[in-house]
């Protein structure tokens, strides 16, 4: 039975990737592009270029090693057409499920030595949990309670990078790329799946993300309900029916200044060892920009104090404010370890096979990470 259930498997992997070769262009890159998702699937480890080759091609691994070096930095197909092919193929498969219901904004940071990969800056990486040398890529992934799907991905080009006229040069930047803060990255690939139709959820971001004012408002443009963490110190003003508008102050002060009445004990799903459960106030605010309050539109803002604390978590430790509560959909459902699969498999080349490397190839990434989804 488990034999059988393997080789049903194996054939529906190899018609999801005989599927995408629609979307890749010359006939030739058909082998390659199995070999390539054959490898981020089977490779155990770190998904870099040589265990892959040896794990496709035992007999040949020199070789193949080189075609797939070519086929990922070099082969010309378009991004937009991969995914688009992906998201035809996994999203019916997740949707008998039921519906997609969350949209997730996140980044993933790939920790680095050197100073020659495109977009490399000493900042925040989210894999190490401090600030360090690395790479970070804004993602937007769609899910349902049964499985995610990563549908945008693309690198973050920190300012002093796409300032620096000889780094862009000597790694061959195109001229087209300019700067753009994360949540800019983030909204424009909010906008792009509206404009594709992609099954609509509830967006969900982290606090990186939802102190962005200019963030929120564009999601909410979008006719899109959100769930976003900020941090303590973003001002609001606290909605009274008495008074249209209470004084400005923090969102900290707000729950400090709340009475006890207005908390109350929310159960929201079974832990491993117990309920999950903490206390939370809800409170309607307008946010910054604060000079324009009266004309934005009420938020909920929902804060979480457990009782055992003697005032509320700060930032330093649990995100202790949001918008509005979210069940537990993971911030982060990504294909574990196939990401560096494309980093490094482009290290030794300077300039656009780098970038592409990051910021273009995500969908040789992304499709067989999707037909997990499909398979599960």
């Amino acid at each position: 039975m488990n034999r059988q259930l393997l080789e049903d498997s194996e054939s529906r992997f190899v018609r999801y990737v005989e599927g995408l070769t629609s979307t890749i262009g010359y006939a030739g890159r058909a082998a390659p592009l199995r070999d390539y998702c054959v490898g981020l699937v089977a490779a155990e480890g770190r998904k870099s270029v040589e265990p892959m080759a040896a794990v496709t091609a035992p007999a040949g691994v020199s070789a193949q090693h080189q075609k797939l070096l070519h086929f990922v930095a070099e082969s010309a197909w378009s991004d937009e057409r991969m995914l688009a092919k992906v998201r035809e193929m996994v999203v019916p498969a997740i949707e008998q499920h039921g519906p997609i219901k969350v949209w997730i904004i996140d980044d993933t940071s790939f920790p680095k030595q050197g100073s020659h990969s495109v977009g490399v800056h000493h900042q925040y990486c989210g894999q190490l949990g401090k600030q360090a040398n690395c790479q970070v890529a804004v993602t937007l992934s769609i899910a349902n309670h049964h499985a995610s799907l990563p549908i945008a991905y693309r690198l973050y080009l920190p300012e002093t990078w796409a300032k620096d006229a000889a780094r862009r040069k000597k790694a061959r930047i195109p001229e087209d790329i300019a700067f753009k803060t994360k949540p800019q990255i983030a909204l424009e690939q909010i906008r792009a799946a509206c404009a594709a139709n992609v099954p609509r959820g509830v967006v969900l971001f982290d606090a990186s993300y939802g102190v962005n004012s200019a963030l929120r408002a564009g999601v909410s443009a979008l006719a899109l309900s959100y769930v976003a963490a900020i941090v303590p110190t973003v001002k609001v003003r606290a909605v009274s029916k008495r008074r249209a508008l209470r004084r400005r102050m923090s969102a900290k002060e707000l729950a400090l200044s709340l009475p006890k009445h207005a908390w109350s004990t929310i159960t929201w799903r079974e832990g491993t060892n117990e309920q999950l459960r903490s206390r939370f106030a809800r409170v309607q605010v307008h946010t910054a920009p604060i000079r324009r309050a009266a004309q934005r539109a009420e938020e909920t803002l929902l804060i979480e104090w457990p009782e055992a604390r003697p005032s509320p978590p700060s930032i330093g430790s649990l995100p202790w404010t949001r918008t509005s509560h979210s069940e537990s959909w993971s911030m982060s459902p990504k294909c574990v370890g196939a990401s560096s699969a494309i980093t490094r498999s482009s290290s030794r080349k300077s300039g656009w096979g780098t970038m592409r490397g990051v910021a273009g190839r995500d969908s040789i990434i992304m499709a067989p990470c999707a037909s997990r989804s499909m398979d599960s």
